[in-house]
């Protein structure tokens, strides 16, 4: 019987755009547990043994976890089910972004023209990436998934390879669609056939370690913030783009809410609460913001 309850949450939470990778095994493998002890139901003691059986203090703490929400969302249907509570706590810190001057977007691009041509595509693949992603946000995931049927007209991205396993259309800045068009035109002349926007060396799409390395060196080649002892990354240009957009926020309330509605939307995350994270790097904007947004979302659901 718990196996099938915790198949069934597995597919709503799958449903719900969520991949489940890890929790997926430890929901499945606590089933089997519980089930082979004779429990029918989520039961504390059972919970608290089977998670004690991890191998590291975060394995403990991830296993229960699971279980927890498991516990909650079957209780919500039959109160015999047990919530346990969690022993096992990890303490994680979550380093703020690095937020990107206008004039540092532009150091890191014209850097790329720095890099040694070891294709013909090198420069202008990270020139156009890097200015894609710091004019749209996207996670490099995605940027690194595109492919020439993504691009539609009224320069138009669809974006269908996405963390959360869901698609969304980010509409481009006429600046930025142009940019793409002049890259596309040079990018159909590569006789490969791989359909990837972006390509390595060898003709395939370019892998995201490739890419981090790459940027490593473009960040050295830019010299930005070099005495800094945690170096910028390459998502912090999605951080940036957010970050900027929520500056440009009028002070009137109600189109507060909504321009951070819009930007949780355009950032393709399943939850506002993701978005909350940026008004951390802009603080001057998070008073009320959050409470605006809520406020606009709980109208339009009423």
């Amino acid at each position: 019987m718990l196996t099938v309850h915790a198949e069934r949450y597995i597919a709503l939470r799958r449903a719900l755009g969520f991949k489940l990778h890890a929790s997926l095994t430890n929901l499945r493998a606590f089933a089997r547990y519980a089930t082979d002890r004779g429990d029918t139901h989520v039961r504390a003691v059972t919970a608290l043994d089977w998670a004690t059986e991890g191998c590291s203090p975060y394995t403990r703490y991830a296993r229960l976890r699971d279980v927890v929400h498991l516990a909650r969302f079957l209780q919500a249907e039959d109160p015999a089910h047990e919530i346990p509570s969690n022993p096992f706590q990890v303490h994680s810190f979550r380093p703020l972004p690095y937020i990107y001057s206008n004039a540092e977007v532009a150091q890191l691009i014209s850097a790329v023209s720095l890099l040694r041509p070891s294709y013909p595509l090198r420069r202008k693949v990270y020139a156009t990436l890097l200015g894609l992603i710091a004019a749209t946000g996207l996670r490099i995931s995605e940027a690194l998934n595109l492919e020439f049927q993504d691009v539609l007209p009224g320069g138009i991205l669809h974006i269908h390879h996405t963390k959360c396993g869901k698609s969304r259309m980010v509409p481009l800045h006429p600046s930025a669609a142009q940019a793409l068009e002049a890259y596309l035109e040079v990018r159909r002349q590569a006789v490969v056939a791989d359909n990837h926007i972006f390509l390595s060396a060898g003709g395939r799409r370019i892998s995201s370690s490739m890419v981090e390395y790459t940027f490593h060196r473009i960040l050295r080649l830019a010299r930005i913030a070099p005495d800094r002892s945690r170096r910028p990354r390459l998502h912090d240009l999605r951080h940036t783009f957010a970050t900027r957009a929520l500056e440009q926020c009028s002070a009137e309330r109600e189109s507060i809410g909504r321009h951070f509605v819009a930007l949780s939307t355009y950032l393709g995350h399943t939850d506002i609460a993701y978005t909350y994270w940026y008004l951390e790097a802009t603080p001057e904007l998070m008073s009320g913001m959050a409470v605006a947004a809520e406020a606009v979302l709980f109208k339009e659901g009423a």
